[in-house]
């Protein structure tokens, strides 16, 4: 315990901190559980934003006489948000992998820009190295197979919207 009492960076600031923070945090909770909170929230901003994408395919003639490509166009279209918020959570958990796999830590000790940096103890880094191989590494991949799936599903949607 003697070296959290040596430790000059801020507790929000240091990485394990920082890392408990996103896990509990409503947003960046999602892909800490299972994959099916994590699909089933992606589902839901995917049918909040839908009837919306819908609204606006609609203002297209051509799509407005084509019910099947009007549905298919607005679906595709409604993917972009649930992907966009993926992006976003594959942002925070990696910048926190970053700081957790660093040597030193990056600190503001009065948040005017009067950046420090600190040298992490072996037992830190060890520590640091474990969460960061054992629980965000597992984070980062279910975002990721959440990513491409939303991304093949994008590509496959506007290659149906083409077909037909």
């Amino acid at each position: 315990m003697a070296e959290a009492v040596s430790c000059p960076v801020p507790p929000e600031q240091r990485p394990l901190e920082e890392f408990q923070q996103l896990s509990t945090s409503w947003f960046f909770s999602w892909p800490v559980g299972d994959e099916p909170f994590l699909a089933k929230s992606l589902a839901i901003s995917w049918m909040l934003i839908l009837p919306v994408c819908l609204l606006v395919a609609s203002g297209s003639w051509a799509l407005k006489q084509d019910p099947p490509r009007l549905i298919v166009a607005g679906a595709v279209s409604a993917l972009v948000l649930p992907l966009f918020l993926l992006m976003r959570q594959w942002l925070g958990w990696t910048y926190v992998m970053k700081r957790l796999l660093s040597e030193s830590v990056d600190y503001e000790e009065s948040g005017w820009y009067d950046g420090q940096t600190w040298e992490k103890p072996l037992s830190w880094r060890e520590q640091d190295l474990l969460v960061a191989r054992h629980e965000v590494r597992p984070i980062l991949g279910r975002l990721g197979r959440a990513m491409a799936t939303a991304a093949g599903l994008m590509l496959g949607g506007a290659s149906l919207c083409q077909a037909l």
